[in-house]
């Protein structure tokens, strides 16, 4: 016997057998609407990667449009470059080695002017010399007849080969000539190895060099004349901006500790805890790689803008190493008023007013200094700062020494003698808040030697001040004489 009803996805066939079973059959509707709906969601999920891969891409060049411009200064160096294959002019006069001018953009070109210099300066240099010793070597193997010849070319790679990676750990060479000799020991073997079997090995190797020179000088003039991007003012800002991050630290951490707070509750925990904003100071600790880059490269660029021939880029090292070391101590500082051992709220009170005038003078003399390298003009007010800074230290030393030794809890109660270990928490604050200061000034003075070393300009209040101090000294003169 067989039954039809209607089900609820469908139409559901029922068939019984003669035993007294049933065997229940459905149709395929269930299964391609829950296929279909798989597909959907897979494909829901690809759309939405997609889109946050495209959000990613647009952040990128919304946070630094030099990104995109970049990218189209190489597609414009290498439409240039292939212009020697589509013209047949450019082509004839270069013959067939004009794929080499194309390879030359593609690992000469950087996203700096000064990375895109010292790739070239070492493209260069290695091709010619590498080459031209390759050549000398071929003529000696070639006069020396069939025997000697393979044994010449061999034995020379072997110790020029490796002479010149040897040379590739030492410090000086490694920082700035290590691409120079992959270039070189390349191109040797490369000439060595083709002299042995191609004839007019001279030709061959003066084309080659001629066409790297086209493609060396289309990085060049397309990476400085067009929207050109400086690794030496990137250095300069990035110093200048670890400085106001330095600065912002210190005041949020310390405001955050000091802050009047008597309930202890998990809401006001959380109100307290550091913010990003406060966290800055891991940014500097973390710039020592990007530092020690844009030093390399802003020595090969020539002078522009502010910064004029030989600029003193390694003294922003030192300064980079002051900051680091006042980082430290802003980090341990963290570690302290985040920590789950804490001195009492009057402990707190007695020393709030004192610790948070330290950090506000340190902060102050921070973002001056900063603002002497942005303007690159000597601060008129540093000293005066760091006066304001050293007697802020001193106030607080004699609030150390007149601490609190006793506690009213309550009437009742009478009076609580304060142990030495409730004090002890708030000793590792101040003592770290003490050589903050004191690192801060290891800072200024390394900012005040670049300023010699960079001849930084005179402020017009300093100015001003000279000049009433010239007319002041001339008044006097001539009241004596008179």
């Amino acid at each position: 016997m067989v039954g039809v009803s209607e089900a609820k996805h469908g139409v559901e066939w029922r068939v019984t057998v003669s035993e007294g079973s049933s065997v229940k059959i459905e149709d395929g509707t269930g299964f391609l609407s829950r296929a279909w709906l798989g597909l959907a969601g897979i494909l829901l999920a690809m759309k939405m990667k997609l889109l946050g891969f495209v959000s990613k891409v647009w952040n990128i060049g919304a946070d630094d449009p030099r990104k995109v411009i970049h990218g189209v200064k190489v597609g414009l160096a290498l439409s240039l470059v292939s212009l020697f294959y589509y013209t047949r002019p450019l082509y004839d006069g270069v013959g067939g080695t004009a794929i080499w001018a194309v390879m030359t953009v593609v690992v000469v070109f950087e996203f700096t002017v000064g990375g895109c210099l010292c790739k070239g300066f070492n493209r260069a240099t290695a091709t010619l010399t590498g080459g031209t010793l390759a050549l000398g070597f071929h003529y000696l193997a070639d006069t020396s007849g069939k025997t000697f010849e393979p044994i010449i070319i061999g034995v020379s790679m072997f110790l020029l080969g490796s002479a010149a990676t040897f040379s590739r750990f030492i410090p000086l060479i490694k920082d700035r000539f290590d691409y120079g000799i992959t270039i070189f020991i390349l191109t040797f073997s490369f000439v060595s190895v083709s002299g042995y079997r191609v004839e007019h090995l001279v030709t061959m190797a003066q084309q080659r060099l001629s066409t790297i020179a086209i493609g060396i000088s289309i990085c060049f003039c397309i990476c400085i004349f067009i929207c050109p991007v400086w690794a030496g003012g990137d250095l300069h800002f990035l110093i200048v901006r670890n400085m106001e991050k330095l600065a912002t630290s210190l005041e949020g951490l310390v405001a955050n500790y000091f802050d009047d707070d008597d309930d202890d509750d998990e809401e006001n925990e959380n109100e307290k805890s550091p913010s990003k904003t406060w966290q800055q100071y891991k940014c500097v600790l973390n710039s020592k790689g990007a530092e020690d880059s844009l030093a390399n490269l802003a020595i090969w660029e020539p002078a522009h803008g502010l910064f004029g021939f030989k600029h003193p880029w390694q003294q922003y090292l030192k300064i980079g190493v002051a900051l680091r070391r006042c980082a430290y101590c802003v980090e341990t500082l963290n570690g302290c008023i985040n920590s789950d051992i804490q001195a009492p709220q009057y402990v707190k009170k007695h020393l709030n007013e004192v610790c948070t005038k330290v950090s506000l003078e340190a902060a102050k003399v921070l973002k001056e200094t900063a603002n002497s390298i942005k303007s690159m003009t000597k601060s008129p007010c540093i000293d005066s700062l760091i006066e304001e800074m050293n007697i802020s230290v001193e106030e607080l030393h004699t609030a150390l020494r007149t601490l609190p030794n006793k506690k009213v809890t309550s009437s009742s109660q009478g009076i609580e003698t304060m142990s030495f270990i409730e004090a002890l928490p708030i000793i590792p604050v101040t003592s770290l808040l003490i050589e903050i200061s004191t690192r801060v000034e290891g800072v200024v003075d390394s900012v005040e030697e670049l300023a010699e070393l960079a001849s930084f300009k005179t402020s017009e209040i300093e100015k001003h001040e000279q000049s009433n101090e010239d007319q002041g000294k001339v008044v006097t003169i001539e009241v004596q004489q008179v």
